[in-house]
């Protein structure tokens, strides 16, 4: 089922950015990561109960931030369990420098890809004066060819900055590089729920 999401309001301040138009269901987006060239955000998956970070939080000490749960170490492991059993090419993988989302590709990408951790799509939610300058940092980077797709595990900020989308924890929003101006922007061409992608019973539906 194609749907198509008309959100002016929400993308008024990020049109540069991206625009929304035609957002694909699951299944129909099987066939276009197989054709690969997107870029695939995803969401850490769950943390310990919390918002943000402690004040005196660390980026090298990851027992100062707040960190996967249990049940976020499984959805990540499940998550390159998915990718696996649907033959979804990964050209790179890169990653937030925040322990929960290197834990997230890690454990989702480690034994099968290298993992790079990327200030670009660091977060900001606590610093809001470097959005503009990580938003255009890594939309820079698409000029830089990658043969398959492009995997990004960063933060909800970071991906509604890029897509307008508001995802939850362990959520893929798929995007498309569209140039614009000088460089690209990122369009929104569909969204996996972690209910949807992480449930054993659902990978033999999608699998091919």
């Amino acid at each position: 089922m194609v749907l198509r999401i008309i959100r002016r309001c929400l993308l008024a301040a990020t049109l540069t950015v991206t625009t929304l138009g035609t957002v694909l269901a699951q299944p129909e987006l099987i066939a276009p990561l197989h054709r690969g060239d997107l870029v695939i955000l995803i969401r850490h998956t769950a943390t310990e109960p919390g918002l943000g970070d402690p004040p005196d939080f660390s980026l090298d000490d990851c027992s100062t931030q707040r960190n996967l749960s249990a049940q976020g170490r499984e959805q990540a492991r499940k998550l390159g369990v998915w990718f696996e059993a649907q033959r979804i090419p990964v050209g790179e993988v890169r990653t937030s420098q925040w322990c929960r989302c290197v834990d997230t590709a890690e454990l989702a990408f480690g034994s099968r890809h290298p993992v790079e951790p990327w200030p670009a799509i660091n977060s900001f939610f606590q610093d809001r004066g470097s959005e503009a300058a990580a938003t255009r940092d890594a939309l820079a980077s698409l000029a830089t060819p990658v043969k398959g797709n492009r995997v990004w595990v960063t933060h909800q900020v970071n991906i509604t900055a890029l897509t307008g989308i508001f995802p939850a924890m362990g959520e893929m929003v798929i995007a498309r590089p569209v140039a614009h101006g000088d460089g690209y922007r990122l369009e929104a061409v569909g969204r996996i729920k972690p209910d949807r992608m992480l449930a054993d019973a659902q990978l033999p539906e999608f699998a091919r």
